[in-house]
């Protein structure tokens, strides 16, 4: 294994890229975060800490696969690691959680095998600081779905890398259903090859401490990328969402869509998005998105989209961000017509992430994820003065 190892030489600002980045596989070599660095500023150091601990870890989450029998799924132990599959880690938790995780989760979809049924794999992680690892792969021209879900009271640091191969197919829900007390990080690093589609999705509900971070790479032209995410902010909470997309091939796709909503007080949630155009990235197509609904006083929503283009022949590019309160005048329309205060928050919030459930493309998921959301909206006493102003 290698170490991309920093420039000695110093950069002016101007020329100051996301492209050279620091990665490593090794958790030294990034040294243990004090959160002022500008990659950790805006996460709670106090309630992440416990995952820096790494002379605490010990053992392996519980994972379980359900899949159909064209599915090849295998457990690999650290001593059988050959290389491992998707970039380096980017940050000290995601080198840390290399170094940790004992084995491996597998799940391969044989090339050109179509499944018509998605894999599910259920990770239980418990109070016990732990590290794991999930490996994903479709293999060229193969397509399919796999859907990851998160539970348990969780002390837990996390490697998912996935990989489509050559005009594969590949759909990735991943479902973050922490115990309240749930403290966790997670590194998914993504690739996508010659005019693969691959769709990547992050839906957060629970957890007390979440931080994931997003990487993605292009290795050969056509290829589409497609991340959209989802969170619910309660009281106390803080859900933390970063996404890179580095388009360095040409002729290549992506879009990024999140979008969040918070209620109580103290709610925080923190979405970075950045992009990097690289110069041989010609007739790259590529837009960000990210929206906020703050529903109480005392949620705040942090959201810093960031574009950084090197490369003049490209087809588009841009992003946007908003974050705003509650529609009043939705709200009075529909009790207007009699319909109940509860149940207008509850179409609003609907139609909000509509279009995000949509792209999970599972019915019955789609249906227990916005039965969540709406089971939290019931828990909360909402009162008339609790609408916040546009943070």
């Amino acid at each position: 294994m290698t170490t991309q190892k920093q420039s000695t030489n110093v950069l002016e600002p101007s020329k100051v890229s996301r492209a050279d980045r620091f990665t490593s596989f090794a958790s030294a070599d990034f040294g243990r975060p004090q959160g002022r660095e500008e990659e950790w500023r805006f996460t709670p150091m106090r309630r992440i800490r416990p995952l820096f601990e790494a002379d605490a870890y010990a053992g392996a989450p519980q994972i379980d696969v359900r899949g159909p029998e064209n599915v090849i799924v295998a457990t690999v132990s650290r001593e059988e690691l050959v290389d491992p599959v998707v970039l380096a880690p980017g940050d000290y938790l995601a080198a840390l959680a290399w170094e940790k995780f004992e084995e491996t989760t597998e799940v391969i979809i044989p090339r050109e095998v179509e499944l018509d049924e998605p894999v599910y794999v259920t990770v239980t992680a418990g109070p016990e600081l732990k590290a794991g690892r999930i490996v994903v792969k479709a293999e060229t021209m193969s397509k399919g779905t796999v859907v990851i879900l998160h539970n348990g009271p969780a002390l837990f640091d996390e490697t998912v890398e996935i990989e489509a191969g050559e005009g594969a197919q590949l759909s990735i829900v991943a479902v973050h259903e922490w115990d309240r007390d749930g403290v966790h990080a997670s590194s998914h690093r993504v690739r996508a090859a010659r005019n693969a589609t691959l769709q990547h999705m992050i839906v957060t509900l629970g957890g007390d401490t979440v931080r994931i971070n997003v990487d993605t790479d292009f290795t050969g032209p056509g290829a589409d990328i497609r991340l959209n995410g989802l969170y619910f902010v309660d009281r106390g909470q803080h859900l933390e969402h970063r996404v890179f997309v580095y388009h360095s091939q040409p002729d290549c796709y992506s879009r990024v869509a999140y979008k969040g909503a918070l209620q109580g007080k103290d709610a925080r949630s923190v979405w970075i998005g950045d992009c990097l155009i690289g110069v041989d990235a010609d007739n790259t197509d590529t837009y960000e998105l990210n929206r906020n609904l703050i529903l109480t006083e005392g949620a705040k929503a942090d959201s810093v989209p960031n574009l950084e283009i090197e490369n003049g022949e490209i087809e588009g590019a841009g992003h946007a961000s908003a974050t705003g309160r509650f529609d009043d005048e939705q709200l009075f329309y529909l009790m207007s017509r009699g319909v109940p205060p509860l149940e207008a928050r509850r179409l609003v919030i609907r139609g909000f992430f509509a279009e995000i459930l949509n792209s999970v493309g599972i019915p019955e998921l789609q249906d227990r994820l916005i039965g969540q959301i709406e089971q939290e909206l019931k828990d909360y006493d909402y009162a008339p003065d609790q609408s916040a102003d546009s943070k």
